[in-house]
């Protein structure tokens, strides 16, 4: 980080992604992935693959993608996801998932604007409680959901399997 320059951060809904958005996003995606923080996948897939993943997240109702923009170039995202409308019993909550962002972007406080958008996305569309799961070596998205009131309930000790090791996944829940 360059010393008192400001750099400009946003959180928005995304509902469409302009070509150089997508590809904005797919850049995010492959260097999260390189870094350890690839929300499922250890290697990165091809450009089209991605592509592919993003334009579908966008057709998925109850989906809600949230992105974050550092300096106006997307930088990661966070996924709101509703349960299905047949789900009565858990219709009061939603989950958290694919929430990343490329390293270059870490440190200005965008992961934590992102994040309280999505917060504020699921108290107005009614969710009384926001669930998810991280991997253990996340240690930076550990201590993000921690500070913003999270409990963590459960482990899963073979959670993710890479490179052949299992990883932990922490189990987290929050009550709005």
């Amino acid at each position: 980080m360059l010393k008192n320059q400001k750099f400009n951060v946003k959180a928005e809904l995304c509902n469409n992604l302009s070509k150089i958005d997508l590809q904005e996003l797919c850049d995010a995606t492959e260097e999260a992935i390189l870094a350890g923080g690839g929300f499922g996948w250890v290697s990165p897939p091809s450009n089209k693959t991605l592509q592919d993943y993003w334009k579908g997240v966008l057709l998925i109702p109850e989906r809600i993608l949230i992105i974050g923009r550092l300096d106006n170039v997307v930088a990661g995202s966070v996924q709101l996801i509703k349960p299905a409308k047949n789900n009565e019993a858990q219709s009061h909550a939603c989950v958290i998932s694919t929430f990343f962002f490329a390293s270059w972007a870490r440190g200005f406080g965008l992961a934590k604007a992102v994040f309280q958008k999505a917060e504020a996305k699921a108290r107005h569309d009614g969710f009384k409680v926001i669930t998810l799961e991280v991997r253990e070596t996340q240690l930076r998205a550990i201590q993000l959901y921690e500070q913003a009131g999270f409990t963590k309930f459960g482990i899963n000790p073979k959670a993710a399997l890479v490179n052949g090791k299992y990883i932990a996944g922490h189990y987290y829940y929050k009550e709005l």
